[in-house]
């Protein structure tokens, strides 16, 4: 049989930067990837999404540009046009990644891979027509989407996520089960192009665990945009035309000529073989791991979603850092507390760390800075919304940032001013020394120290 010092199954983000992370230290790497490179974010998910987004916003802003002094007639969404511009970019990036692999000496195989137990301190790994061992193990298999318990999801009108973003026709109406970010995102895009839209979500809120105010402005930015959002609805039933929900009681109906599936994802340990060497899972299925991404079987080791703690591309970067970074024998961890998330809606939404509920909850005492946008020149030259605001959650005690909570045109680029500034426990008066460039909207970060509400 043969043997590589590090055997990576799953070929997303934490797959294939592990694996180029190794072979570039020396290692020999095998990468076993069952379908195409680039994971789900690069072909079902965080790029081709983005993409669509992008044109959809171009379209509105197209539309809309009488607010800007730019007057436009006959501009029309074409979506053929579209899907060619996305498949384009996903193909471009797939190339990419395998060109750098090959660069860096990592052996590819698209195969399924299964663990079939030890052979002493190596893990054995069937492919289809042979058996290879592991000296060190990487598990990166990611997830599929949860498919909960709803009659009719065999219809032929209901779509997951991946198979939405090669849809080539705008629904008239279409029906959203879930309102996490896949949801929101979609029927922003959705929305942008002239569908009529409707979020169905089961818990309270939209968009996952978010700050209070950010989770009301991102509602008011959906029915802005003339989405329909009804949380605590339950779907019981979906039919060729209709679905069925409750909601506080009482039982609905809805027409609808597409639905879209985004009510979550779950790890992708199936037919991998995890109990042959004993592999400790959790009730949701997810891999068990410490802040190395080590799983309780020496030298095997588990990153992105397939571990459950933070289902993001960027997390699984990190994770596949520390990873390589633990096998050289260089101290490192992933802090979870510093990882920030992103909502691309219009206008985008990022947070990074506690909620101020949070760190009351963890027992700080804190101090809570707010400064809307519209203290920015910047985004008062770029936009004629008045929505978005800065949040600032602080540690009284040592004036360091717990937590950022940011609704703006550009808070994905933002944010990472603030998860550096986390990261390196920067406290608050070294953060306003910082020179940001003027207009910015990242200038906005020392306006919120100085001038922003405390609450």
């Amino acid at each position: 049989m043969e043997r590589y010092d590090l055997v990576v199954i799953g070929g997303g983000p934490g797959g294939y930067h592990a694996a180029e992370r190794a072979a570039h230290h020396g290692f020999s790497v095998l990468l076993i990837e069952k379908d195409t490179l680039g994971g789900v974010c690069l072909n079902a998910g965080c790029i081709p999404s983005k993409t669509l987004l992008n044109s959809s916003k171009r379209y509105d802003m197209t539309r809309h540009g009488s607010a800007y002094g730019v007057k436009t007639d006959g501009v029309h969404y074409a979506p053929e046009e579209v899907l060619k511009r996305k498949n384009q970019v996903v193909d471009a990036l797939v190339k990419g990644v395998g060109y750098t692999l090959k660069t860096q000496g990592v052996t590819v195989i698209k195969d399924h891979a299964r663990i079939t137990g030890m052979h002493g301190h190596a893990v054995k790994i069937a492919l289809s027509d042979t058996e290879i061992l592991a000296k060190r193990l990487i598990l990166a298999t990611g997830s599929v989407p949860f498919l909960p318990g709803i009659e009719g999801l065999e219809n032929p009108h209901v779509m997951t996520s991946k198979v939405i973003l090669d849809l080539d026709v705008v629904p008239h109406k279409l029906v959203i089960i879930g309102g996490g970010v896949i949801g929101v995102e979609m029927a922003t895009h959705f929305s942008r192009i002239g569908s009529d839209v409707t979020i169905l979500e089961m818990l309270p809120t939209l968009g996952g665990p978010l700050d209070q105010d950010v989770e009301k402005t991102l509602r008011q930015m959906l029915d802005k945009q003339g989405v329909k959002c009804l949380t605590e609805a339950k779907v019981v039933r979906i039919d060729e035309t209709t679905i069925t929900y409750e909601h506080y009681g009482k039982t609905h109906e809805l027409p609808h000529d597409r639905v879209l599936l985004s009510a979550g994802r779950r790890p992708m340990t199936e037919e991998l073989g995890v109990k042959s060497i004993g592999l400790e899972v959790s009730l949701q299925g997810a891999i068990v791991t410490d802040d190395r991404c080590q799983t309780n079987v020496k030298h095997t080791y588990a990153i992105g979603d397939v571990n459950g703690k933070s289902m993001l591309a960027h997390t699984a970067y990190r994770e596949a850092e520390v990873c390589i970074n633990t096998i050289m024998g260089k101290k490192d961890r992933v802090d979870y507390n510093t990882i920030p998330a992103v909502i691309y809606t219009s206008p985008e939404i990022a947070v990074v760390g506690r909620t101020r509920s949070q760190a009351l909850e963890e027992g700080y005492d804190v101090i809570e800075k707010v400064l809307p946008m519209v203290y920015s020149g910047r985004h008062l030259a770029e936009s004629a919304s008045k929505e978005g605001f800065v949040k600032l959650v602080l540690n009284r005690q040592n004036n360091t940032l717990l937590g950022a909570h940011i609704v703006a045109a550009h808070a994905s680029e933002m944010i990472l001013y603030l998860t550096a500034m986390m990261d390196l426990v920067i406290d608050a008066e070294q953060m306003t020394r910082f020179v940001y460039p003027h207009p910015s909207y990242g200038e906005l970060i020392k306006d919120t120290l100085f001038f922003g509400k405390e609450s």
